[in-house]
């Protein structure tokens, strides 16, 4: 298998994750953005969406979108399990990952369009509202997370899981491509952030 990524791209970066926990020899293909790779139509024929990352099978077919190549990932490498061992936890999981992606990541996202290295590529029109209400909105909901992180040890239940990931490459992100690194005074997420920070998978 190979994965089309691009060197300090989130998404591509949950994914590697998600396969240094799972132990897999997957192939790692850079798919150059800054120059379009991902656009032209060899690459469409992979995701018509022109986004990485992509999953591709030995047998030629693609599976693009981070969280559905995850998933693809579990059912073929069961353990160590990381989206859930019964209908419950698998629901739970699911339930807390979609929050982190609905109400941080778009926000993230937001504020990444309107921001000043997008500006610089000349590709959108900036809305300076946009941002700074996005912002706001990520910072509420740092605030929600390390009060959420004053009892809970991990995002979704009592164990790591893919929406640990999720929420490590999304602040990752946040910090140091965006400005919007969590407040120092939110003990509760850096406790998190240090716990998660320090497996050898993430180090990708």
């Amino acid at each position: 298998m190979k994965l089309y990524d691009y060197p300090g791209a989130p998404n591509p970066r949950r994914v590697k994750i998600f396969i240094a926990e799972k132990a897999l020899d997957i192939e790692i293909i850079n798919c150059d953005m800054s120059k379009g790779e991902h656009k032209t139509p060899g690459f469409l024929e992979k995701n018509p969406s022109g986004k990485i990352p992509v999953l591709e099978l030995d047998d030629g077919r693609c599976i693009p979108e981070s969280f559905a190549i995850c998933r693809y990932l579990e059912a073929i490498c069961p353990e160590p399990n990381l989206f859930g061992r019964d209908p419950f936890e698998q629901a739970f999981i699911e339930a807390r990952n979609r929050m982190i992606e609905f109400e941080l990541w778009s926000q993230i996202g937001t504020s990444w369009v309107n921001g000043p290295i997008v500006a610089r590529m000349g590709l959108f029109k900036q809305i300076p509202e946009a941002k700074a209400a996005s912002d706001r909105h990520v910072e509420r909901y740092y605030e929600r997370l390390n009060r959420e992180f004053a009892d809970s040890k991990w995002v979704a239940g009592d164990r790591y899981t893919i929406a640990d990931i999720s929420l490590l490459t999304a602040i990752d992100f946040a910090a140091a491509m965006v400005s919007l690194k969590p407040d120092a005074s939110l003990k509760h997420l850096w406790r998190w952030h240090e716990q998660v920070s320090s497996r050898p998978a993430t180090q990708v």
